[in-house]
This record gives C-alpha cells, structure tokens and sequence, in this order.
C-alpha cells in the first residue's frame, strides 16, 4: 500500500510539472504578444512610432496562466500529501521532500499575494523557479519513501520544519521582486524601460513589496530557529551546537534583521537595501543546497 502512495505521489509531482510548464508558455505568450506595433507607419506620417502594450490582447493567455498555476499549486499538494502517506509521516524528511513542500510554499506565497497585489507579470519567473526546483528534486534528489532516522522522530519536526519552508516561499519571493527592481533600475539609469518592461509596477512599488514580504515572514523565520534549538536539546541534549546548519540558519536570520534594520532605523531604501535583501536570501539558499549537501555535522540525514 505505501508502494502505491508513493507511486501516485510521483505521478502528481510529474502532473504538477507539466502544468506548470503550460503555464510558463502561457506566461511567455502574454508577454511576447501584449506588444502592438504602431498602426501608423513612419513612411507616411514622417513621424517615428513607438510600440506600446496592449494587454487586452493577451487577457484570455493571462487567465489560462494564471489557472494552470492554480491547477499546478493543487496538484503539487496532492502529490506533497500522497508522498507524506507513503511513508507513514510528514513529508519533510530529505532533501527531494524539502524541495518539492519547498516548491509549493513558493508557489503559495505568489499566488497568496496575487490576491492583493498585481503580480501577474512574475508568474513566468515563478513558473520558471518552480520547475527547476521540481526537475532537480525529480532526478537528483529523488530517494524512495522510507521511515525517519531517529533523530527526526519529534514532533518538532511538524512545528520547525513547517515555518523553516513558508518562511524560504515568502523570503524568495522578496527576492526575486528585489532582483526585478535592480534590473528595473538599472535599464531605467540608462534611459527609458523597453516595451515590455512598462509593464512591471514602479521602483517605489517594488521596494516597498519586498520590504513588506520580508517583514511579514521575518518572525515566523526566528520561531523557525527558536524551535530548531529546542528541538536539537531533546534530540541531542544542548539548544545550539554550531552545526553549519545551525550557523548557517543564524547568519540568514543576522541578514534579514540587518535589513529590517537598515529600512526602519537607517532608513535604507531602493538600490542598497534590494542588494541586502538579495545577499540575506542568498545565505537561506546557500544553506538549502550547499550545507544540505554537502556540509557535515548533526544535520547530514537532510541531505543526499
């Protein structure tokens, strides 16, 4: 029976990739066909013509997009949930577990705030993340459903495990709005956005996205650490050993509070705090596939 469970989990994880894979199309369609070319030539106005966007053109593509990332989203947690009764517990105990709860959580966190915020136009980066996330988990990090070691045989592992993966959505999705607003600034000091880019909200809306995402996850992400300390006394008798784990999860909880920090004290805003908040989501990543990997130490059972 758990065979079975662990079969369909895999074949709603292979479903959830194809769908995400129509929505990326569906995405770069919109994108590549809202441009209208100028209905009047230059030839016989004597005037040039500038292309702007027409996106009523690409509504119904927008729309299908939008719903295969929402079919994608339900697929991906069926698959989660099947993969969790294969093997009899929470599905949070590898590295391919991780990734694709991971994944979801991503994808939650964009279409959560796609509900108050137009965050359309980040769908095909979102698609594009998702899908690298699942292609690696499906044929690198696979491993067969399996009992826990010891070690994770804790109800801690429901309570940390679970606010360390919204936190990761949440903080990559600041991320990736903060790595926009520094490609955005930087075409913008050359001159004007080109065609496609005029769809994307200002400077002053992104920075200010990005700032509230990190500010909202911030103290799920330090009860995260809080409950990995407690746990690691009663699975291993001491609250913080400096695991590189440990360490590593600590100077990302430094980064992120140095960037709170810098916008409500200093009153950093724009270039510098996006770049803070790319290197702060940089050492949640480098802990996530390096210390995972291939790091040693107490934490080693979550990696390969």
């Amino acid at each position: 029976m758990s065979q079975t469970w662990a079969y369909i989990s895999n074949y709603f994880i292979y479903s959830a990739m194809a769908v995400y894979t129509l929505s990326f199309f569906a995405h770069a369609y919109e994108t590549a066909w809202a441009v209208r070319a100028p209905q009047t030539d230059e030839a016989s106005t004597g005037s040039l013509m500038t292309k702007t966007l027409d996106y009523t053109r690409t509504e119904k593509a927008a729309r299908i997009a939008t719903a295969m990332m929402i079919l994608g989203f339900i697929l991906l947690f069926a698959g989660v949930i099947a993969r969790g009764i294969s093997a009899h517990r929470v599905p949070w105990g590898n590295m391919y577990e991780f990734s694709i709860t991971g994944a979801l959580a991503f994808t939650g966190a964009y279409l959560g705030a796609l509900r108050k915020y137009d965050l359309r136009w980040l769908g095909l980066l979102v698609s594009i993340a998702v899908l690298l996330t699942l292609g690696t988990a499906v044929a690198v990090l696979y491993r067969p459903s399996a009992p826990l070691v010891p070690a994770l045989k804790s109800t801690w592992l429901v309570i940390h495990v679970c606010a360390a993966i919204i936190s990761g959505g949440v903080f990559l999705l600041a991320n990736v709005i903060a790595g926009a607003y520094l490609y955005l600034d930087s075409m913008e000091r050359k001159g004007p956005r080109t065609v496609w880019a005029q769809r994307l909200p200002s400077l002053e809306v992104l920075d200010q996205l990005s700032y509230r995402l990190v500010a909202f996850v911030f103290p799920l992400w330090t009860f995260a650490v809080i409950a990995g300390a407690i746990w690691a006394e009663s699975a291993w008798g001491r609250y913080w050993g400096w695991d590189p784990k440990e360490t590593w999860a600590f100077i990302t909880w430094v980064a992120y509070a140095a960037y709170l920090h810098a916008r409500v004290t200093i009153g950093w805003r724009g270039r510098r705090a996006a770049w803070l908040c790319l290197f702060a989501g940089s050492t949640f990543l480098f802990n996530y596939i390096y210390v995972n990997i291939y790091g040693t130490g107490k934490h080693t059972y979550s990696g390969l």
